[in-house]
């Protein structure tokens, strides 16, 4: 990594303190180095393994505040469904290749469009969101067996053929529970499918500490290495790992502020969440854009899908993208 300030150590080392490696489970604190410093954060890295997150010496000040408020759920009401169900048959064009159907759990629902997605194309559904609105909106207006509780509660005699998390692992402590976690809740045979930031790709390297995606919403950052090294630990075996760059992130995180003459990136936004009112209208405007975006006449839709496609497939075939997915299969 270009940027990272190998070797540099803080002369207040409280900022490692309580830091553990969820990757190796690393504790020594003189194993841990200062690999970028942002906004008055340092984001640090482990010596033993390389793995890359934010320490709980930041992350325990930092109120987050669920900002996805009814305002933002009302401009999801007003999207274009068929646009979001496109975007996801890509997803599960991968998933098939492994498992065709059967049980499929998401960690991390969302709006639920990926689910609803799912259920269309014959799986048996079922997942958990933790925000309210997206939770109500999931359940009530899409109809889908969303549940809102805590995931470490779940019965583990409930077992599942692929357990799905898009965009979800980047934001969650101590990412090592959870994986653990989910290795109880899956098949022998049957598949995890994972989408996170890539702190190794090219856009990572090419950006530094300015990569958008770097702020303190995403407290881990993995490269290849170090997500299937977890994973790995856990009793799977890693069968794919392709570069994926999100279209619709796109439009909402780089487009809408260029349009919109706004200077201050995703992370930035996001660091001030203190006033998540002010968050969530910046979540309201940018779904909008998205629907202004996509309110135009089927066959327009229909020609940007296909150019969408082509140019996702093209990048991930050339693995040019920020974000990875990796496929690991549940073998012990």
């Amino acid at each position: 990594m270009n940027s990272i300030i190998f070797g540099r150590r803080m002369e207040n080392n409280k900022i490692f303190e309580g830091a553990v490696c969820s990757v190796c489970g690393n504790t020594d604190t003189s194993h841990f180095a200062v690999a970028y410093a942002k906004e008055g954060i340092d984001v640090i890295q482990c010596d033993k393994c390389s793995f890359v997150f934010i320490p709980p010496y930041y992350r325990k000040t930092v109120s987050y505040t669920d900002y996805k408020d009814e305002k933002v759920a009302d401009q999801v009401r007003k999207g274009n469904n068929w646009v979001k169900i496109q975007r996801h048959k890509l997803r599960f064009k991968l998933i098939k290749k492994y498992k065709s159907s059967g049980k499929l759990f998401d960690l991390g629902v969302g709006w639920g469009h990926f689910l609803l997605t799912g259920k269309m194309l014959g799986y048996e559904v079922s997942g958990i969101e933790v925000s309210e609105q997206p939770y109500l909106y999931s359940k009530n207006d899409l109809g889908l067996p969303v549940e809102h509780v805590d995931f470490f509660k779940m019965r583990e005699d409930n077992k599942f053929d692929v357990l799905t998390m898009w965009d979800v692992l980047e934001h969650i402590d101590r990412a090592d529970t959870v994986i653990e976690k989910c290795a109880k809740l899956i098949t022998k045979g049957g598949y995890i499918v994972i989408q996170v930031p890539q702190i190794d790709s090219y856009i990572a390297k090419k950006y530094g500490k300015d990569w958008k995606m770097m702020g303190l919403d995403h407290v881990n950052y993995f490269s290849k290495k170090t997500l299937s090294q977890l994973l790995e630990k856990n009793g799977f075996k890693v069968r794919e790992i392709r570069s994926s760059f999100e279209i619709k992130l796109f439009i909402m995180y780089t487009l809408f502020p260029y349009f919109n003459k706004a200077k201050k990136n995703k992370s930035q936004e996001v660091t001030a969440s203190k006033e998540p009112s002010q968050v969530s209208n910046v979540t309201q405007k940018r779904q909008s854009f998205f629907n202004k975006f996509t309110n135009v006449p089927h066959w327009v839709l229909w020609i940007f899908v296909r150019i969408h496609n082509m140019i996702y497939n093209t990048l991930s075939f050339f693995n040019i993208g920020e974000e990875m997915i990796v496929v690991a299969e549940k073998v012990s």
